[in-house]
């Protein structure tokens, strides 16, 4: 459905004059946005939002931690002064956490996982030190080792 060039010349010329006559459109004070006194306008800012994220991940810190406390008291004891100590450190925690307690204990597994997976010798690396280890060798240099320490020097025979 090939049309001339002159033909689509003469529509689009036709579409335009229908709807701004002249090609030009009619300036009138409803349609000038500022004038030469008036300064040019800034988009206003957005609201800021709060970071909710950052806040639910310390939520779960708080809440391992309180694991952590609970699985330490039997062996320092419940009576001593360290455990009374650990026992008001319960008690604050708790008062942070309150109901949600629940909701942070069924993101601890994912948490710890994705804590793991970010320990170099779980195989949790950077990407960096990944193509490093995959990368050819090179003729000349000492590979790395997986531990990503240094290789010890060979000793004289």
């Amino acid at each position: 459905m090939a049309v001339p060039q002159e033909e689509m010349m003469k529509m689009i010329a036709s579409k335009r004059d229908q709807a701004t006559p002249g090609g030009m459109v009619e300036k009138t004070e409803e349609t000038v946005m500022s004038d030469a006194t008036t300064p040019p306008m800034a988009a206003p800012m957005s609201t800021p939002e709060p970071k909710m994220g950052t806040k639910e991940s310390a939520m779960l810190n708080l809440s391992m931690a309180m694991d952590l406390l609970n699985q330490s008291l039997p062996g320092i004891g419940v009576n001593s002064a360290e455990g009374k100590k650990v026992l008001d450190a319960i008690r604050v925690i708790t008062g942070i956490l309150g109901p949600d307690k629940e909701r942070t204990d069924e993101l601890q597994p994912t948490e710890i996982l994705n804590m793991l997976q970010t320990l170099p010798q779980a195989g949790g690396a950077t990407p960096e030190s990944k193509a490093m280890s995959s990368a050819p060798a090179i003729p000349g240099m000492m590979p790395t080792p997986p531990g990503g320490g240094a290789m010890p020097l060979p000793q004289p025979i």
